[in-house]
């Protein structure tokens, strides 16, 4: 089976890959002629671990290639995965531009029956609006049916769960086309993957729903950090016996700096403006975004609890990525956090493993200095602030660290390090949920 895949980002790329892993032959394209050539190059547009040698493994095998030739594509498959972005628009909702656009140039070039899947992330009735769009301006009287296939890939380990994911959605109507897409995934079938055939709505609604319980999760686990803080209590302590009850379970009870990425904080926006347009406002998820939004401010104020006023400090951030694993930085608290730093008249040095560059895309203008090692990000440091949970960071030196720093305060945002171990060895420390 030919199949053709719109969209080269995380969602596009990792899906193709892994399809032509199974063993399909897999047509990627894109508009951005300029990333078609580097991946015919070989080379990958953001960090994702293992995804370069999946994608070399099957363009040398001859199942994967790319292209910008739409038309082309698209004649040779008899299904087309739409993988494009939905961005938070202004107002909250999906943007859902470009969806649109790939919706009428596939009107334009379709020439015999196929299957449209879509697994960008959409807002209910998406698929059906998609449908009635492609017939409206369809140039030739092919038949096509709509699939909804939502994808459930977590950035740093997105190959992984698409090669053995928790479930597979496949929402549509057409018995035939559900068959069709079934097929695709028939290695995941075969290795016993729960699969959930349903109608469009649903499926549209299962990516929203489960990203928005997640999202809740965090803020939950947020939210009894600070208050343990003020009670004296352990969160940390507090979150494993929570996650020991299997109705509640252990994962996204990591209290931190709050959630971002291209996924949460959009879905739940985008779930938010739903509700509202339909009368019926979702209070829990309006607080949810209310709560994590503050906890980004948290590790500004715990900085200022520990070095006192900010202006002239040396302040050394240690991650930019949303989290550990990606280049990631839509979203991140990291955005917010070294601007608000700067803003409060400190000098601040970062250091990423492999997020530098995109964080100074996103904030060209912003004056900060930008460190090799995470030693050289902490010499003369009035305060090491740790935002990500990178490996690296975990085994920091921290007798050489003290030695170096200015000042040794530590705002572990991600509750990597023992306190008693760390004041210890002469380190003011202060983490999330630890009094």
């Amino acid at each position: 089976m030919h199949v053709a895949v719109i969209g080269t980002g995380y969602v596009g790329l990792v899906s193709g890959a892994g399809m032509a892993d199974f063993g399909l032959r897999v047509i990627c394209v894109d508009k951005d002629a300029g990333k078609i050539k580097a991946l015919q190059r070989g080379r990958i547009p953001f960090y994702e671990p293992g995804l370069e040698e999946l994608v070399h493994k099957n363009v040398k095998a001859g199942r994967l290639t790319f292209t910008t030739d739409l038309k082309e594509a698209v004649r040779q498959a008899l299904t087309v995965f739409i993988c494009v972005g939905t961005p938070s628009a202004p107002d909250g909702s999906a943007d859902l531009s470009q969806i649109r656009e790939v919706a009428l140039s596939l009107a334009e070039v379709l020439d015999d029956y196929k299957v449209v899947v879509t697994k960008s992330t959409v807002p209910v009735g998406t698929n059906r609006w998609l449908k009635h769009l492609i017939d409206q301006h369809k140039k030739n009287n092919v038949a096509v049916d709509i699939i909804s296939n939502p994808e459930f890939l977590r950035e740093g380990s997105a190959v992984e769960d698409f090669m053995h994911p928790d479930r597979v959605v496949i929402g549509g109507e057409s018995a035939y086309a559900i068959a069709i897409v079934k097929d695709i995934y028939r290695p995941l079938y075969l290795a016993e993957t729960p699969f959930i055939i349903t109608d469009l709505e649903t499926a549209e609604m299962i990516k929203y729903a489960s990203n928005a319980f997640l999202a809740t999760k965090v803020s939950f686990i947020n939210e009894i950090a600070n208050l343990c803080e003020r009670m004296g209590a352990d969160v940390t302590v507090v979150a494993r016996a929570m996650g020991l009850d299997p109705r509640i379970g252990r994962k996204f009870l990591n209290p931190g700096p709050g959630f971002g990425g291209s996924c949460f904080p959009k879905d739940v926006k985008a779930l938010i403006h739903q509700g509202r347009k339909s009368g019926y406002p979702l209070r829990l998820l309006e607080a949810v975004l209310e709560v994590n939004e503050r906890q980004k401010y948290r590790a500004v104020e715990k900085t200022e609890e520990l070095c006192g006023a900010l202006k002239g400090k040396v302040i050394a951030v240690l991650g930019l990525s949303f989290k550990p694993d990606t280049s990631d930085v839509r979203e991140a608290p990291s955005l917010l956090v070294v601007p608000e730093l700067v803003k409060r008249g400190a000098k601040v040095r970062v250091y990423d493993p492999v997020a530098m560059e995109e964080f100074k895309r996103w904030l060209p203008q912003l004056k900060v200095e930008y460190a090799k090692t995470p030693l050289e990000a902490a010499q003369g440091a009035h305060a090491l602030v740790l935002l990500t949970e990178w490996n690296e960071f975990r085994f920091l030196e921290l007798q050489k660290l003290r030695e170096i720093m200015a000042e040794p305060n530590l705002v572990d945002m991600r509750n990597i390090y023992e306190p008693e171990v760390v004041k210890r060895l002469g380190f003011r420390y202060t983490g999330v949920g630890r009094s």
